[in-house]
């Protein structure tokens, strides 16, 4: 991926033919609508998920975008499969934008919070990424790429109850900051989004109580949650030579409720 020349149009900035993407946690919620964007945008996409109908799936839904795709079933918490994974991607179209949308929740008070809950969700969340992050740089290092994760807009206050995911996403910020840094010098950005509410299955319990629903969207100015075709352009943005110079920066898409100290 070469730095970016004065394109004809503004169009042209955004525009990702020709190059593959591989999105992790692609069957579902932000890592699928991600997918369909990326597509939607001229890109090649490799879906990856851990379950095998939902990611053939999206992959379906990118080929009837007209792009080529490819499904791969994987455990983000298996180092070695998410390594061969991104080896099959790369395989499939030289490897120029990598999405981690991998993620899992977990709800519970850290008096039982146990030493298993903890590193599921970290390895998950967190060295998942670095793995990702780890092997696509090695394909990426000689002609550049994008990098994009998934964190939260909640690293900077206190979600109840949520001890190893806000960990877990907070480490993956400092991730994103520290790769920025060293692999700059590649022509490799790595940003990341940090989303708040969306309409997606993690936080469906929670929505889908009307009175938490309602005490959600209270603390929320624009007074709704996120649709998860919005996370699109943004990704698209960070994939495309619009950010090119762009890198160690976490976007929040969480309708102002990071605003909100009341």
């Amino acid at each position: 991926m070469t730095d970016p020349i004065q394109p004809s149009s503004p169009a042209r900035w955004y525009d990702l033919s020709g190059r593959t993407a591989l999105v992790i946690g692609a069957s579902r919620g932000l890592g699928h609508a991600s997918a369909l964007a990326l597509a939607e945008a001229g890109a090649d996409v490799v879906c990856a998920a851990r379950t095998e109908h939902d990611v053939a799936e999206t992959a379906a839904q990118v080929t009837a975008r007209g792009r080529r795709s490819r499904a791969i079933v994987v455990d983000a918490s298996d180092e070695t499969a998410l390594a061969a994974c991104v080896s099959e991607a790369h395989t499939f179209g030289a490897l120029n934008v990598l999405v981690y949308a991998a993620g899992v929740q977990h709800a519970a008070p850290a008096l039982t919070t146990t030493t298993e809950d903890w590193d599921r969700v970290l390895k998950i969340n967190l060295s998942g990424g670095l793995v990702a992050a780890r092997e696509a740089g090695r394909y990426m290092k000689a002609s550049g790429g994008r990098m994009i994760f998934f964190g939260t807009a909640f690293v900077d206050c206190v979600l109840p109850l949520t001890v190893a995911y806000g960990v877990s996403k907070a480490g993956l910020h400092q991730m994103v900051k520290s790769l920025a840094l060293e692999w700059a010098r590649y022509k490799i950005t790595v940003n990341a989004v940090a989303p708040g509410y969306f309409d997606t299955d993690m936080p469906k319990a929670m929505l889908g109580d009307p009175e938490l629903r309602q005490r959600v969207l209270g603390r929320i100015p624009l007074r709704r949650v996120g649709e998860p075709n919005e996370i699109g352009p943004l990704v698209t943005y960070l994939a495309s030579d619009a950010s090119a110079f762009m890198t160690g920066t976490i976007l929040r898409i969480d309708g102002g409720q990071s605003l909100n100290v009341s």
